[in-house]
């Protein structure tokens, strides 16, 4: 009596379950109580909950007859009630929410899930175009995107490590990989991959944000967005290139938010430890540095580099110079 179900018929047992009705108050102190007696049982800091079982049978047993057309609704509020109890109860834990697809993805969640997994498609390529639309809505901080395996398990695509970082440090950065399986040569890229993260990750979740292209735009041969701090002392450029060519015309890419009076240092993101490994697509796109006005970066642009393979990524810091020499865009 507790699983939403459709009375005089068999419940439909998607991935071999029943959907429990969380308009019902008994079913949410039962709820309540059991996670409680977990997360009190253990020193534990992080939740991930998974809504993966769409809802079917929409009926609930505690509702009389003219009531049932309010069911998806109360149902809703109800999951924001259980949500509310429990997180104020552990204001410590970090509660992630997932659905594969994009489902509870709403942006009420974000009160109490700020932290939300967008789609069980982790091809990088695949990516740009699922997280250029959740920005439009969703913060960047809000985005859990993960650096998986390859093959991808999706799409069969095979992408650079380096790729798939860059494309996953637009978010909440992870991996969801064995890295039994990695060479020593990709467990060192992890670890300057995490390094970088975590000296970047608050210009990431905290600066401005910039489309500068489209990953729908077909016509664009790269995929490019940049973070910008508040005080436009610092910006980070992220790149991937998505449709390489033979002979392709060289392309300037403008970038945005700048401070047009200032001089910056355009280099690479890792430069000390990445611009002179051979085996590492996705150098800097300047040779060496370079330091450019921000009138010149967002009305001239930066040159872009011609793709060496297929989805190279690139990723360029800029700083304030403190010199005021100047560089050619």
């Amino acid at each position: 009596e507790w699983a939403l179900r459709v009375p005089g018929r068999k419940p439909v047992r998607s991935r071999m379950q029943l959907v429990l009705d969380l308009s019902r108050e008994d079913v949410r102190q039962h709820i309540y109580k059991s996670i409680c007696a977990i997360l009190d049982s253990a020193n534990i800091a992080y939740v991930k909950w998974d809504m993966n079982r769409s809802i079917s049978d929409w009926f609930s047993g505690a509702l009389p007859a003219e009531s049932q057309g309010e069911l998806s609704h109360r149902y809703v509020l109800g999951v924001y009630e259980l949500l509310g109890k429990i997180t104020s109860r552990y204001p410590h834990v970090l509660f992630e929410g997932c659905c594969g697809g994009g489902g509870r993805f709403d942006p009420g969640m974000l009160s109490y899930h700020p932290q939300i997994w967008c789609s069980d498609n982790t091809d990088p390529i695949e990516r740009l175009k699922i997280q250029y639309g959740t920005s439009f809505a969703y913060p960047v901080s809000a985005v859990a995107s993960h650096v998986s395996a390859v093959p991808n398990h999706q799409t069969g695509r095979v992408t650079s490590l380096e790729t798939r970082g860059v494309v996953a440090m637009s978010g909440s950065f992870g991996y969801e990989l064995d890295l039994t399986q990695l060479s020593e040569s990709e467990k060192s890229v992890v670890t300057r991959q995490i390094e970088a993260y975590k000296s970047l990750q608050d210009i990431i979740h905290n600066g401005l944000y910039f489309r500068l292209t489209s990953p729908y735009d077909c016509t664009c041969a790269y995929t490019a967005w940049m973070f910008v701090s508040e005080d436009k002392e610092t910006a980070l450029l992220h790149v991937v290139a998505t449709h390489t060519t033979a002979n392709p015309a060289h392309i300037h890419l403008k970038l945005r938010g700048l401070d047009p009076e200032a001089a910056y240092t355009v280099s690479n993101a890792d430069a000390a430890n990445m611009a002179n490994d051979p085996v590492i697509p996705g150098q800097a796109l300047t040779t060496g540095q370079a330091v450019i006005t921000g009138q010149a970066l967002m009305h001239a642009g930066l040159a872009m580099q011609i793709p060496p393979t297929d989805y190279p990524a690139w990723q360029v810091t800029l700083r304030r110079a403190n010199t005021g020499k100047t560089s050619e865009a």
